[in-house]
């Protein structure tokens, strides 16, 4: 890390808590930000990544506290709570958020559409409603929630995480509104598709043609570099992404992503599932 970065890091010290911090561009995050002297709290469900990543961020210099928490959980923020109470934190990342439950409405249970919510929402303000207080008291901290390009445009079986994506980012301009002449800085990092072992894991075709794929370590290096200058920030990769710039015939729009989300999904679409719905 230069120098210019450890000084654009330094005012969210001295400990900072990343939720989804093992592997892919939480794990960039913590190593940016270990590199930087910032202590850490490491919050993710998978015990051994987040174990990993732990013990290289230690590695670095910077004292690591981890816990392996399912973030939907309703006893997971009194848990990360409990384990914070003796630090100063002066940064929170939300890299958690994801689509536990990629089902078309209709068919899915309506329990696990409320962890997509819990994860997304639920936990995440209760975060920030947290931790930001004594930042503003303070006058000084950072707030970054990672929200993704999914929240500009309806898709199937994103119906619900859309909808979440959405609020996030409306959300994240009105806490930088109320922060703003605090010295606390809030950003949404709006990402698209990203080459993580998540997204991997999902089997997505990153060779689809024409598809903007972005690297976690550049994702995390312009997050923390945006992050004095919300309240929302596009990844470069992304920028011209059709969804950033959809007209007023939302029908058009939203049949142009699904059969680009077909190609990435590598699925091939059906005359029905390309009819646009009534209204």
């Amino acid at each position: 890390m230069s120098s210019d970065d450890l000084a654009q890091a330094q005012p969210y010290g001295p400990w900072a808590v990343l939720a989804g911090g093992s592997e892919g561009v939480g794990a960039e995050f913590a190593f940016l930000l270990a590199r930087a002297g910032i202590n850490l709290v490491l919050i993710a469900r998978k015990p051994g990544p987040l174990r990993d990543t732990a013990d290289r961020c230690r590695e670095l210099g910077a004292q690591v506290r981890e816990r392996a928490l399912d973030l939907t959980d309703p006893g997971a923020v009194a848990q990360i709570i409990d384990a914070t109470t003796d630090l100063e934190v002066g940064l929170v990342i939300y890299n958690a958020g994801a689509n536990t439950h990629s089902e078309e409405f209709l068919d899915g249970d309506l329990g696990a559409f409320q962890r997509v919510i819990d994860l997304n929402v639920t936990t995440p303000l209760a975060l920030v409603h947290h931790f930001a207080a004594p930042m503003r008291r303070r006058r000084r901290g950072g707030v970054l929630l990672v929200g993704s390009l999914t929240g500009y445009q309806g898709s199937a079986r994103h119906t619900v995480y859309g909808g979440v994506k959405a609020f996030t980012r409306i959300f994240a301009e009105g806490l930088w509104l109320e922060l703003r002449d605090y010295d606390v800085h809030v950003l949404e990092l709006v990402l698209g598709v990203t080459k993580t072992p998540a997204m991997a894991r999902v089997g997505l075709n990153f060779d689809a043609p024409g598809l903007r794929v972005s690297d976690p370590v550049d994702v995390a290096r312009e997050g923390l570099a945006q992050l004095p200058h919300g309240p929302v920030h596009v990844v470069s990769t992304q920028a011209g992404n059709p969804a950033l710039h959809a007209g007023l015939d939302r029908a058009e729009a939203v049949l142009s992503s699904h059969r680009w989300m077909q190609k990435l999904l590598q699925r091939t679409a059906t005359p029905e599932s390309d009819a646009p719905t009534a209204g």
